[in-house]
C-alpha cells in the first residue's frame, strides 16, 4: 500500500471512532446516526479493532438507542471478526475470548445477537466457544426473557 493509501486509511479510520464518540457523546443513538455510521463503517476500509471496541463501548452505555441500531451494531462487529480477519470465516481462539469478554461486558441481548449472529455466518468456531454462547443464552441476559414472550407472542398471534 503507498503513503497515500495508508494515509487514507488512517483517515477513514478516524472517522470511523469519531462518529461513534460522537453518538455516545449525545446519549441517545438515532436513525440518523445509524445511517451515518453505517456510511463510515461498512462501506469503506471496514472495522477496526479500535471501532469495534467503541461500537461494543456504546452497546454497553446508557445512551438510548433506536431500533435500527441492533442491525448495524451486529452487522458490524460480525464483518470484523469473521470477515475482515484472517483466515476468514473463522473465529480462533483469541478472537473468541475478544467477542466473548466484549459481549459479557456488555451484557445486552445485543451482544447476545451478536454472538448467535457470528455463530451462524463463522465456517468454524472453537468448541468452547459455541458452548460459551450457548450458556449465555441459557443464562437470561438482559432482555433475553422479555424477547423470547414476544417472540412466543407473535407466534401466538400467527397461528
Amino acid at each position: 500500500m503507498t503513503a497515500e493509501g495508508m494515509q487514507e486509511l488512517t483517515m477513514d479510520r478516524d472517522r470511523g471512532r469519531a462518529a461513534i464518540v460522537a453518538a455516545a457523546q449525545s446519549g441517545a443513538v438515532s436513525a440518523q446516526d445509524v445511517a451515518r455510521l453505517r456510511l463510515v463503517l461498512l462501506s469503506g476500509a471496514g472495522v477496526s479493532r479500535d471501532e469495534a471496541d467503541a461500537l461494543f463501548a456504546l452497546e454497553a452505555s446508557g445512551a438510548r438507542k433506536c431500533a435500527e441500531w441492533t442491525a448495524l451494531f451486529v452487522e458490524a462487529i460480525t464483518c470484523h471478526a469473521v470477515w475482515e480477519m484472517r483466515p476468514t470465516g473463522v473465529i480462533n481462539e483469541s478472537q473468541g475470548e475478544w467477542l466473548i469478554a466484549r459481549a459479557d461486558a456488555a451484557g445486552t441481548l445485543n451482544a447476545l445477537a451478536l454472538l448467535v449472529n457470528v455463530l451462524a455466518e463463522a465456517h468454524r468456531v472453537p468448541q468452547w466457544f459455541l458452548a460459551a454462547v450457548r450458556a449465555r443464552g441459557a443464562a437470561g441476559w438482559q432482555g433475553v426473557g422479555i424477547a423470547l414472550e414476544m417472540a412466543e407472542a407473535e407466534l401466538a398471534q400467527a397461528a
